[in-house]
């Protein structure tokens, strides 16, 4: 195994030890090895991820007692509910780390500390589920070119997936589309004229508040979602966080140098001048954010699917399905492609390790390897067979009490049930996969996507001639398979110049793009000439020739 260390990093006992509270150790420090042969005995590992799971029921769960039945294993888990970088430097200051570690895009710091075992031996020896499940996609778990280890089992990237969900893009409320008379909904203007056209008739909701033509969520990282990325997806380039990928050279550039963006912010900041963005956009917080949308009064915005699920789902539990909503394939003009479902092929990158804390890694590896298994895939994804599912004439089917759970009390219905909790802790097959028995691994087929639809959403999609979102978006077909996978997957040390470049510049963009947004129109051009030039005062050309020799390492990595 490799073994190599750096000099931790030190902090102030203290302050440390008080706020990693329960993530160093197994919550029994005194348990052994388990003896060969004693697969199930009980075992408790601790677990930190970097995502928050406001629903984590401590195994406790229909599937986690599923799980915790079948290996013995429970988890003293802790997910992060703010700022996770900063939470994960303190964990790494501490030297005191949890067994189970999913740090996402933080993962380097712990690398670099020597604090993550390579399981390539692990592997090799111990999960034949694993190795099944990435087959000759093995290669990719590599870590560098210069350190072949293999530190994290991959869990944000499938195996196989197909892109069947549009869970993103441009949102708009149905029954703002329906009073339109359900138009085509393409480019930005026709975006804004639904937008404009709802509020104009429609200035309050029958309470007398004001309605909200669009707003954004910039509270911290939730930023790059709804503010900056769209930017770079309107403009035809695929998600690539930062940085837009020349497919031909593979050559990196700040996506806000690029074609296009500038037209981008300048609608927002025509958006804000109209009094259709929300005023509050760059000074509320999430829960403002999601409040606001639970009142039904927010027409438009553009998030994720799972950024405002929470609030969405108090609508649908009102009965307020009108004021749910539809995504859209938008972009800047007809000029561009919407390429946001372009397939990145399988990834590796972001998921889950085993720490040099482990008290015993081959059990840790032997329960990682059972999530991976077909059985647990299964369980995790449709859940208990006779109590989430029933099996008829060979296939999967969802009985329709618990439909209607999952679509109207879905909050509920994932802590009672734990229905994927599990499925970024392992290695799992995608979307359009099949098992053993001819079903797909997990839900997100055609049919049962469309199953999940409330009758608001299936109205909406037939006045397209659509029966899922996935309809109104280009295909991942129509695009060739990104040999980097995505930019945002990409780990860069820490100790890199490239990421402290990268901290500068997101500082000085994370603070123009909303002064840009709300500035006087008539200054817009000027600000934005003095936003780039700032950019370039501070080293974004080094940064892209930094980063840029990732992208082309990690193609060689994943492609020699």
């Amino acid at each position: 195994m490799n073994t190599r260390k750096f000099a931790a990093m030190g902090t102030t006992a203290a302050l440390t030890m008080g706020l990693l509270a329960g993530c160093g150790g197994s919550g029994d420090d005194n348990a052994a090895p388990t003896a060969e042969g004693d697969e199930t005995a009980p075992i408790s590992f601790s677990f930190f991820s970097a995502d928050p799971n406001s629903n984590w029921n401590n195994m406790q769960d229909a599937v986690g007692k599923k799980i915790t039945e079948d290996t013995g294993v429970t988890l003293n888990a802790e997910f992060a509910v703010a700022d996770p970088s900063q939470k994960l430097s303190l964990i790494v200051a501490s030297g005191e780390y949890p067994e189970l570690l999913s740090a996402k895009g933080d993962v380097d710091k712990f690398v670099e500390a020597g604090a993550m075992l390579d399981l390539t031996e692990l592997i090799e020896e111990h999960a034949p589920n694993i190795k099944k499940v990435y087959g000759d996609q093995i290669k990719r778990l590599r870590y560098s070119n210069e350190d072949q280890s293999i530190y994290v089992i991959p869990t944000y990237s499938a195996v196989g997936t197909k892109n069947l969900v549009a869970g993103g893009g441009f949102e708009l409320q149905h029954k703002a589309v329906k009073e339109a008379g359900y138009p085509e909904i393409k480019t930005l203007q026709d975006y804004e004229d639904v937008i404009q056209s709802y509020i104009d008739k429609n200035p309050t909701d029958a309470d007398g508040n004001p309605n909200i033509g669009m707003t954004l969520n910039a509270d911290d990282w939730h930023m790059s979602i709804t503010v900056t990325n769209p930017a770079a997806e309107v403009t035809g380039k695929s998600g690539d966080g930062e940085y837009y990928i020349d497919p031909e050279t593979y050559e990196a550039t700040y996506h806000f140098r690029t074609d296009g963006e500038k037209e981008y912010f300048k609608w927002l900041n025509h958006m804000y001048d109209i009094g259709l963005l929300d005023k509050d956009t760059f000074v509320q917080k999430n829960d403002q954010y999601l409040a606001k949308i639970a009142s039904g009064r927010v027409i438009g915005m553009i998030d994720a699917d799972w950024g405002y699920a929470e609030a969405e789902n108090s609508l649908k539990s009102a009965g307020k399905y009108e004021d749910t909503y539809g995504h859209y394939s938008v972009t800047l003009s007809d000029e561009y492609k919407d390429n946001r479902m372009q397939s990145t092929g399988f990834m590796s990158g972001w998921g889950v390790g085993i720490t040099t804390s482990a008290k015993d890694p081959v059990r840790a590896i032997k329960f990682l390897d059972y999530l991976a298994s077909e059985e647990a895939q299964i369980v995790n994804n449709w859940g208990i067979e006779g109590e989430h599912y029933n099996v008829e004439d060979g296939k999967r089917v969802v009985p329709a009490d618990v439909q209607d759970r999952i679509t109207n009390d879905s909050a509920a219905f994932s802590r009672e049930s734990g229905i994927g909790f599990y499925s970024l802790m392992s290695a799992r097959y995608g979307d359009g996969v099949e098992d053993s028995t001819g079903n797909y691994y997990t839900k997100n087929s055609p049919e049962m996507i469309a199953s999940n639809y409330t009758e608001t959403d299936k109205e909406t999609l037939a006045a397209y001639n659509a029966t899922t979102w996935m309809d109104l978006f280009p295909n991942e077909d129509e695009f060739p398979v990104k040999p980097w996978g995505a930019a945002w997957n990409i780990a860069v040390p820490s100790s890199d110049k490239v990421t402290l470049l990268s901290s500068r510049v997101k500082d000085i963009t994370w603070k123009r793009i909303p002064e840009l947004v709300v500035s006087d129109p008539a200054d817009f051009d000027r600000l934005w000439d003095s936003y780039q030039q700032e950019l370039l005062d501070n080293g974004v050309e080094e940064m892209e020739e930094g980063f840029t020799r990732y992208v082309q390492d990690l193609v060689k990595l994943w492609n020699d």
